[in-house]
């Protein structure tokens, strides 16, 4: 298994030169949100409250190590042909059941309404900087803790560009509210996964990736 350090500090990233990914304006995206919860989110809303479970929130824990309400938000997403099934595997990957009710899921595709400048982490870079590739993979507080410091460490990017490793590591962004200007105003698709339309789409990518929906 490839090694996963903690992150070296800040001044030894900013002395690595970043490889960066650009998403441009027009770019469809998927996100899969949970409007129901407790801390519920809508398509085109980033989370503020953190660090959660989730891998690469990059917010800070307050001095007890809590998570809390601050400036830094992040917001899920996919990208490319199987962008709806990677979002699908990644959010329900904790008990493999695609629950098509419980917090409320819905499902929304939106283009880009501006470009975006994402660090590469889907490739050589993620070892350059002394991560290697199971920082998609590993420990999710120490994948937090290299959120929160490339963050630091390359005040320019909007986010990471990342491997989906519960659908064969199929692109992912996590985007800070850096990126926030490419949100656009209105969404291509927004659906509950309640909805009938979603039954077949639903049903197949369970069925590839062996979870069950109910």
């Amino acid at each position: 298994m490839a090694e996963f350090p903690e992150p070296p500090g800040v001044e030894a990233l900013r002395a690595i030169p970043p490889v960066l990914h650009h998403l441009p304006q027009g770019t469809t995206m998927a996100r899969l949100c949970f409007v129901g919860s407790e801390f519920s989110t809508s398509w085109d809303t980033f989370r503020f409250y953190g660090p959660t479970t989730s891998r690469f929130d990059h917010q800070l824990p307050d001095e007890q190590g809590r998570a809390r309400v601050q400036d830094r938000g992040i917001m899920y997403l996919a990208t490319g042909e199987e962008a709806i099934p990677t979002c699908l595997a990644e959010v329900f990957q904790a008990t493999r059941l695609i629950d098509r009710r419980a917090r409320d899921p819905v499902l929304s595709g939106f283009n880009l309404a501006g470009d975006l400048t994402l660090l590469d982490l889907t490739g050589p870079f993620a070892t350059a900087i002394g991560a290697s590739m199971a920082i998609h993979s590993g420990p999710r507080p120490r994948a937090r803790r290299w959120a929160q410091q490339l963050y630091e460490a390359y005040p320019d990017i909007d986010g990471l560009l990342y491997c989906a490793s519960m659908y064969g590591n199929a692109p992912a962004v996590a985007l800070f509210e850096r990126g926030a200007r490419a949100i656009p105003k209105r969404p291509v698709f927004h659906r509950e996964l309640r909805d009938a339309v979603m039954a077949n789409i639903l049903t197949e990518t369970g069925r590839v990736i062996g979870y069950e929906v109910v």
